[in-house]
């Protein structure tokens, strides 16, 4: 996974591009996988950071909801000589195939990959005209389904929340109009709208659509939820010196990821007006100076990592913290699953 969710939106949603895996110096040295070792790669994609894993002569259980980059994976895991397990399935799920304590790290790398932008049928990008759908697994409620279907008030907190767009109403009500007339089947067809609702300026840096696409493609992929259970799960998964490395794109993510380790390491704040808890063991300790970001080179050869920030921590011999989505900033939004699909 190598999507920018930032600035450089425009470039991943408008145009091929190389999949290059994002701080990948960086994300090794958190990670410091070794021969012997248990690695997950909870966002498979290309397998950037898994070939690179296994170069360093660790085993690696990979996953990937997307059948496609598990089809894609196949010619590795068979070079692999045994030491690559690939996995369909949502990185959430990852205790349904490994052990509690069983690993010696997880990696995530949150967001949209490059071969999935790059496939017009796949409806991630508005440059390409292409079936409107953006879903990850290729199952369940579409882009289509959400836009056609969705209440004008939900669409307009999935776009100001999710998207940062500041027109969401303004877009989510000539959508409800144009639906009207005939249901949104096409990537250009909704970019077309948006762009007639919301023009771009000379001063803006990114097409009219991106936050709309952006924010479409998180609500039906359900990713910051995901994100959520998985870090959850990766703390049980973890045994005592492993290692919990996430490279996210998007300030909603880092957000959530950010969170989760100030929680888990003690570090998370109160109120002085609540009365005092009892402390409890951390859980993680916090790796190095965080974020970590890329530097000019990197940027310079990939812009998709301009946005990225990486975060990490080494799991304590302390017990699994309390399973408690209420500490974790993930919206509540309408339910997907009402949608149909």
């Amino acid at each position: 996974m190598a999507a920018d969710m930032g600035e450089g939106e425009a470039d991943v949603q408008g145009g091929p591009a190389r999949h290059i895996p994002v701080l990948l110096h960086e994300v090794l040295a958190a990670l410091a996988p070794a021969p012997g070792e248990m690695i997950v790669d909870g966002t498979f994609g290309a397998g950037g950071y898994t070939a690179a894993i296994l170069e360093a002569g660790a085993q690696v259980t990979a996953f990937d909801r997307d059948p496609d980059a598990i089809a894609a994976g196949a010619a590795m895991v068979e070079a692999s000589g045994g030491n690559l397990k690939l996995i369909h399935a949502r990185f959430s799920e990852l205790l349904d195939h490994v052990d509690e304590a069983s690993l010696d790290g997880v990696v995530l790398d949150i967001g949209v990959s490059s071969m999935q932008i790059d496939e017009a049928e796949r409806g991630f990008s508005f440059m390409r005209d292409g079936p409107l759908d953006m879903r990850m697994g290729q199952s369940g409620v579409s882009a289509a389904d959400v836009v056609n279907r969705a209440k004008p008030s939900d669409m307009t907190r999935i776009f100001g929340i999710l998207g940062e767009e500041r027109h969401a109403g303004r877009i989510s009500r000539a959508i409800e109009a144009e639906r009207q007339k005939a249901p949104f089947e096409t990537t250009r067809q909704l970019a077309g709208l948006i762009e007639k609702v919301s023009p771009r300026r000379p001063q803006d840096k990114i097409h009219p659509a991106t936050r709309v696409f952006q924010a479409l493609r998180t609500y039906v992929n359900d990713e910051l939820g995901e994100l959520a259970r998985t870090l959850f799960a990766a703390e049980r998964a973890l045994k005592p010196g492993g290692r919990l490395v996430v490279v996210s794109f998007h300030s909603l993510e880092d957000r959530i990821v950010k969170r989760f380790f100030q929680d888990r390491a003690g570090k998370a704040s109160g109120s002085r007006h609540l009365p005092m808890v009892a402390e409890r063991q951390s859980t993680f300790t916090l790796i190095g100076k965080q974020p970590v970001t890329a530097g000019e080179p990197e940027c310079q050869a990939n812009p998709r990592s301009r946005s990225a920030k990486l975060r990490s921590g080494l799991r304590t011999e302390a017990p699994a913290g309390k399973i408690d989505a209420d500490i974790l900033p993930v919206p509540n939004l309408a339910a997907l699953a009402a949608l149909g699909g």
